[in-house]
């Protein structure tokens, strides 16, 4: 999910709102649209695991016995279809911020090492 999210948000950023070729843009501009396409796909990644994520929490915590889908079905019937959600302001700040970060730090390295940031499209080959 993250991958996709990511490159999919990194071609959208290039082809509706940074419009010009992206070399044209300066590796700073090249980076921040890194960080911002990584932010967002960090924020989709956090909508798709929330319920799941919460649920494993609470799966963690429980003493007793049963089994898995007895004690799924108790802790839903005390949390609710709201109590898997809870939490979702501060995991997306966290995993949104760490994402973009992620990839703001891959994009940087390929910057040092003499390669192209990710997304846009490529420029022609020399002649």
């Amino acid at each position: 999910m993250k991958f996709v999210a990511f490159e999919r948000t990194v071609e959208t950023f290039y082809k509706r709102v940074f419009t010009k070729p992206k070399n044209e843009y300066s590796k700073a501009t090249q980076l921040s649209i890194t960080f911002m396409s990584g932010y967002i796909a960090g924020v989709l990644c956090a909508l798709v695991s929330q319920p799941a994520d919460t649920m494993v929490s609470k799966l963690n915590s429980i003493k007793t016995g049963g089994s898995t889908g007895e004690n799924v079905k108790k802790i839903y019937s005390e949390i609710g279809f709201k109590g898997l959600w809870r939490g979702m302001g501060a995991r997306i700040l966290m995993v949104g911020t760490l994402t973009g970060l992620q990839w703001w730090i891959y994009d940087s390295f390929k910057t040092l090492v003499g390669l192209q940031t990710t997304g846009g499209v490529a420029p022609p080959p020399a002649k």
